[in-house]
């Protein structure tokens, strides 16, 4: 069954190519670059052992020809500087749990992937002119609480940050030409900040021991990811790019202003996981798996709701 959410103006040992990642990401704030993936790799049940391989391998010059470009993410959103669109649609949120197939630790993040035939299950509304389906979700984390999100909020970073990522079925027949077109993709994006423990969450943090080393995988059963949205519906919502290789600029970002509760041991239990895989011998704590600010670039980032009066 889907369930309908509206979203809107109503009262969420240093790598071997460290020195790519750093020519691709630009310099670190204050913690270690990790080597790059995809923002989203092949469905679980399509992977052959040949695709394993091929994600594991460092990136190449070419997919990182996008470092320079004009509307790169993540950014520093500041709240004074958005500017309010009444024009902007409430967004729709409709997933269908049934579509979703496995969790699995790709070298870089956990990620949960989703059968993207299903037709329904995605977004639209909001700055979206089509229906975007949903590919996946992962997470970005930092080494402690104090950093971690990929965005930040008048200089803020959160413990964590969570992208769900879509694809424009409307405009284009498969998602990896979805990846490189215009208006490509629709991640939306939600802040994690420690406080009370989150019931929807602890069922993913209760697999991770299966997934500790890269290229692991478990299945999972039905799971709505809506549950991981915050009550709030005000967002931001600017014109970006993956933030993992190709970067390309292909993303409408939408981000969720309220961030969601997380235990502290919730997110604790994201950095028990590992870059490196079942076998290796020296083991590297998968932390830190965030990307650095990039320039707004003359962007316009525009909110869902007006943003308060200062001074």
């Amino acid at each position: 069954m889907l369930r309908v959410t509206v979203l809107g103006r109503d009262p969420c040992k240093p790598s071997a190519v460290a020195s790519l990642v750093k020519q691709m990401w630009g310099a670190s704030q204050g913690h270690a670059a990790r080597p790059a993936r995809w923002c989203s790799q092949p469905s679980c049940t399509q992977r052959s052992q040949n695709e394993a391989v091929r994600v594991s391998l460092p990136v190449s010059l070419g997919q990182v020809s996008k470092s320079g470009g004009t509307r790169q993410s993540p950014i520093n959103i500041q709240r004074r500087d958005s500017v309010y669109d009444p024009h902007l649609q409430p967004l729709r949120v409709s997933y269908d749990p049934a579509s979703c197939r496995c969790i699995w630790n790709t070298g870089y993040f956990f990620q949960v992937e989703f059968d993207d035939a299903a037709e329904h299950s995605g977004i639209s509304g909001g700055p979206l002119e089509n229906h975007y389906r949903l590919r996946q979700f992962h997470f970005h984390w930092g080494a402690v609480d104090e950093r971690g999100s990929e965005h930040t909020v008048d200089g803020h970073t959160y413990p964590a940050e969570l992208h769900l990522v879509h694809w424009n079925a409307e405009k284009f027949p498969a998602y990896e030409e979805a990846v490189l077109g215009e208006k490509g993709l629709a991640v939306l994006a939600v802040f994690l900040q420690v406080g009370a423990r989150h019931e929807a969450l602890q069922r993913l943090v209760d697999v991770l021991p299966k997934i500790k080393h890269k290229d692991r995988r478990a299945a999972m059963g039905p799971f709505n990811p809506s549950c991981l949205l915050p009550a709030c519906q005000d967002y931001w919502t600017y014109s970006g790019s993956l933030t993992t290789p190709p970067l390309a600029e292909s993303v409408t970002w939408i981000i969720q202003k309220q961030p969601i509760e997380v235990a502290a041991s919730q997110v604790s239990a994201f950095r028990e996981l590992l870059f490196s895989p079942l076998g290796e011998e020296e083991e590297e704590f998968m932390v830190d798996n965030c990307r650095p600010r990039q320039p707004l670039m003359g962007r316009r980032v525009r909110s869902s709701f007006r943003p308060l009066k200062w001074g």
